[in-house]
């Protein structure tokens, strides 16, 4: 799945992330990264022990969580708190595959989708590039946009030339594991959408969401 949801932000909060970070301690991102990440790693993370998160969190993660086209793709059953990431000129990602379990031992979590929320564009460079069968995408969003993608897949961070990069980075465990799956229900959502919206009373409409309802049952992990 590689899914671009258009303005999870809207202009004023992006307003007020943006000042926030403008005050925040960052520090060296490789102390986050795992052994492998950490070899082709070159950013800047807010510090964990800053008191910013929090209200980052209720500003940028809350957002997130609740957009339906997020909630129809991911299918989260667990969200990791955001790392708010910072590219000054000349820092990149390497091509990585992100960790395949995350978070202390009293909450470890799988890693099925990884997100990227864009807090600013006035920058250049600096896109997601993600390795697909089909060949590398190209992912560029606009401030308040976010980028979700499978966590197995190879992606990096193009080296940012201009301009300094904010973006907040999550990812989640999905209540459904397997990519192939959870891409079949989200296609089945937004088709039963728009048959719901067309045909709200028809056979069809009662058809699709109960295939969909039960699809999700059978392959849902919780």
């Amino acid at each position: 799945m590689l899914l671009l949801i258009k303005k999870v932000l809207d202009p004023q909060r992006i307003k007020e992330v943006q000042e926030l970070l403008a005050t925040g301690e960052f520090v060296d991102g490789r102390f986050s990264a795992g052994a492998e990440a950490a070899k082709v790693k070159y950013n800047q993370e807010l510090s964990p022990n800053s008191p910013l998160h929090r209200r980052l969190n209720a500003m940028v993660m809350s957002p997130l969580v609740q957009n339906p086209e997020y909630q129809a793709a991911v299918m989260p059953l667990r969200v990791a708190t955001a790392f708010y990431a910072r590219y000054l000129p000349g820092m990149t990602y390497g091509f990585h595959v992100d960790d395949p379990v995350m978070g202390p031992m009293s909450g470890r979590y799988r890693t099925d989708v990884s997100s990227t929320v864009f807090l600013n564009d006035d920058y250049e460079g600096g896109e997601i590039v993600i390795r697909t069968a089909y060949g590398e995408e190209k992912i560029r969003g606009d401030a308040g946009d976010a980028v979700v993608y499978d966590s197995g897949s190879w992606h990096k961070v193009a080296e940012v030339t201009k301009g300094v990069r904010l973006v907040a980075v999550t990812w989640a465990q999905s209540l459904v594991k397997d990519p192939q799956q959870r891409e079949l229900l989200y296609q089945l959502a937004q088709a039963r959408e728009g048959v719901m919206k067309k045909l709200p009373e028809s056979t069809e409409a009662s058809n699709i969401s109960t295939v969909h309802i039960n699809l999700l049952r059978m392959w849902s992990e919780v």
